[in-house]
């Protein structure tokens, strides 16, 4: 696979990087917490990789989450608080944040503070 522009090859070094921070942490026996953002939407998963399994996920396209909010930060804390509350629940406290491709800024840091308040530990 080739990788023509600049923009495409730092997030490809971003993502290789954060993979393998990851891949480290998870040696640790921690959780996953798997987060991607579309233009309209963001996504959470709490991953057990040691089973492959899906603990609990939260995104805005959830009703009780809020479906008219989309793209931003408010949504996107929300969506933070919202899979702390399940991941809490679920007896989840530390996880390992995985941004992606995605840098630490704006609605993922709006997900990963309100995921911290919620009671998840990164």
């Amino acid at each position: 696979m080739k990788i023509r522009t600049r923009l495409a090859k730092q997030r490809k070094r971003r993502q290789l990087r954060t993979h393998n921070r990851i891949r480290k942490a998870h040696l640790a026996g921690r959780v996953r917490l798997s987060v991607f953002r579309s233009n309209k939407h963001i996504y959470a998963q709490l991953i057990d990789d040691s089973t492959g399994q899906t603990l609990a996920a939260a995104s805005t396209n959830e009703k009780d989450i809020g479906g008219k909010v989309g793209g931003n930060k408010e949504a996107a804390a929300l969506v933070g608080a919202a899979i702390a509350k399940r991941g809490v629940e679920k007896g989840v406290k530390q996880v390992a944040f995985d941004r992606g491709m995605f840098a630490y800024h704006g609605r993922i840091a709006a997900l990963a503070d309100a995921a911290r308040e919620g009671g998840l530990e990164f």
